[in-house]
């Protein structure tokens, strides 16, 4: 499909690239590192989003020329959707009378673009990108290296997920010879917190709680914790991860409550804990080690269900390594 991409760039001239709601690193990295590529071949191209910019990415090349828009409100040659498992999570109105663009690197994404390009290899979709760009033969300019970067180091979580590998590292040293300094994005993404978020976070942690294995934990972030701290719910990016830190912790939960009864829940793994498979139960999906999904109802009751449903993934994970080491005995 990628060739498919570039006959549609190469004869087609206005575009307009988009994510999912409340945009993270590889959404906004890959859709700002698509709009570097198209400007750079002359193409008419604009970025636009449901949300605005996280504070965290605000120092993107080009962030600021970002279009902050409920509906799309204009005609394009394509309109390019980046990281998205279905044409409803950009959020956007008329979204799907355009002719779409699916990019993702999620195996479990819907087909629903006209055109769709997964590559469920890649680390990242701003990997795909830097592959676009020389399967096109536009030069990596700096700009373009800074936004498909930071797609790269957010995705892979400072390059500790699985989905880190030797090809990961490559484009990221290619990058780096464009002109990333590692330093200075890590700065912006990950040392430039609001006091906020640091509050939130103690109280987050306050939640935590595991099973009698303690294999598993999970947590809870409310909207009146948001309240008393004067964070907002994108301040919460990334605490799932800390109960991670623990070594017998397996895998973790983290329940976000968006509005009464509604909870975006954040999951995550090591090893070999498929927590994609449990989010796709709910309506979501993601990677092996790292997926999200909604939970509706009794907060006690979506908590009980999600974090049931994670201890009978690390017993069943379990109970398989015990039965081989039993074989091999």
């Amino acid at each position: 499909m990628l060739s498919q991409v570039v006959e549609l760039i190469e004869a087609k001239h206005r575009f307009a690239i988009t994510s999912h709601i409340r945009p993270d690193g590889d959404g906004l990295g890959s859709s700002l590192g698509l709009y570097w590529l198209l400007r750079a071949l002359g193409k008419e191209a604009e970025v636009i989003t449901h949300d605005p910019v996280p504070h965290s990415y605000q120092e993107l090349p080009g962030a600021e020329e970002i279009r902050v828009t409920p509906n799309v409100d204009q005609q394009y040659d394509a309109v390019f959707v980046i990281e998205c498992s279905d044409i409803s999570r950009p959020g956007l109105v008329d979204l799907e009378k355009q002719f779409v663009v699916n990019i993702d690197h999620h195996a479990t994404s819907a087909l629903f673009g006209d055109i769709n390009w997964i590559d469920a290899t890649a680390s990242a979709v701003g990997e795909m990108i830097y592959n676009l760009c020389k399967a096109i033969g536009v030069r990596v300019t700096r700009e373009i290296a800074e936004c498909v970067y930071t797609a790269l180091v957010t995705d892979t979580g400072s390059f500790h997920y699985s989905n880190t590998t030797e090809r990961t590292f490559k484009v990221a040293s290619e990058l780096v010879k464009a002109g990333v300094k590692p330093a200075k994005i890590a700065q912006n993404v990950f040392g430039s917190y609001a006091w906020s978020k640091l509050q939130l976070l103690s109280q987050v942690l306050a939640t935590t709680q595991r099973d009698e294995s303690g294999r598993v934990a999970w947590m809870r972030q409310s909207l009146q914790m948001q309240e008393q701290t004067g964070a907002t719910e994108e301040d919460g990016d990334g605490f799932v991860n800390y109960p991670l830190t623990v070594a017998e912790v397996e895998t973790v939960a983290l329940l976000k409550e968006t509005a009464p009864g509604v909870y975006r829940t954040s999951l995550r793994s090591k090893g070999d804990i498929n927590v994609a498979r449990i989010a796709e139960r709910f309506g979501g999906g993601g990677h092996r080690n790292a997926a999200g999904c909604t939970l509706r109802g009794d907060w006690d009751e979506a908590e009980r269900l999600i974090a049931g449903l994670l201890i009978e993934a690390v017993e069943k994970r379990h109970g398989e390594i015990d039965r081989t080491e039993d074989a091999a005995a």
